[in-house]
């Protein structure tokens, strides 16, 4: 393996699905002639893991942290030089996991806070469509406060229309109702949000199906987590500036 090649260890399972997705994501936006030119990964898919919404929101006492603590052990174990978690909810307990192994983790909800402020010129308002675990968490609203723009926040009816998206329609396997996922954007723009976040690995499997992109206004947590992972494992990633 070349010199500045570094394996990566995907801590997943959260869920299932959105895990695949990362994996297949990876592959695809790797600039690779070859086999050989793609990085190598360890995969732990773990969706045992209790459900991180529910024991942020308090309806669990199910802690899913010492399970992602072991599975981060475990591919640090195996060989993993460098850690993402393909799970926005999840990073509430990023800090904890970090703490608890030598190599480092991206952070899938800076990574993406930073990549739509390059992104959308004069981005002052970022619209987060997350959980509702995410959303209590106040990451991306931190984040985007550390960036200098506003973390715009869905309203209560509309927080509801994505907790059964992303349970009752993504996670449970269904179809998904685009026109009503559509509708929840353009109300997110419609409080003024220049760019709204998929911030949300299931999330990230309806923009695929849907086709949404940055010139669309939407900004993909997922895909950045994709291109800044294969970025920092010494290759180059595909990446569309247009």
């Amino acid at each position: 393996m070349p010199d500045n090649v570094r394996t990566l260890g995907v801590l997943g399972g959260l869920g299932p699905m959105a895990t695949v997705y990362f994996m297949e994501m990876v592959t695809r936006l790797t600039r690779a002639d070859a086999d050989q030119q793609h990085i190598p990964m360890i995969v732990i898919s773990d969706p045992t893991t209790p459900d991180r919404t529910a024991f942020i929101l308090g309806k669990s006492d199910a802690d899913p942290l010492p399970r992602m603590i072991e599975n981060a052990k475990r591919l640090e174990t195996a060989g993993a030089e460098l850690l993402v978690m393909p799970c926005n909810t999840a990073h509430y307990f990023y800090d904890a996991i970090c703490a608890a192994v030598s190599v480092p983790m991206l952070n899938i909800i800076r990574e993406t806070v930073g990549y739509a402020k390059k992104r959308v010129p004069g981005l002052t308002k970022l619209g987060i469509l997350a959980t509702e675990g995410t959303l209590k968490a106040g990451s991306y609203q931190q984040a985007c406060r550390d960036a200098g723009i506003e973390g715009v926040e869905p309203g209560s009816r509309d927080r509801r229309l994505l907790m059964r998206i992303i349970y009752d329609q993504v996670k449970a396997g269904k179809p998904v109702d685009s026109d009503c996922f559509m509708d929840l954007v353009d109300r997110m723009r419609a409080k003024g949000c220049q760019a709204v976040v998929l911030g949300c690995t299931e999330l990230s499997v309806i923009g695929r199906d849907l086709r949404l992109g940055p010139e669309d206004g939407v900004v993909d947590s997922m895909e950045v987590l994709a291109v800044r992972a294969i970025e920092a494992c010494g290759r180059s990633a595909i990446v569309n500036e247009e």
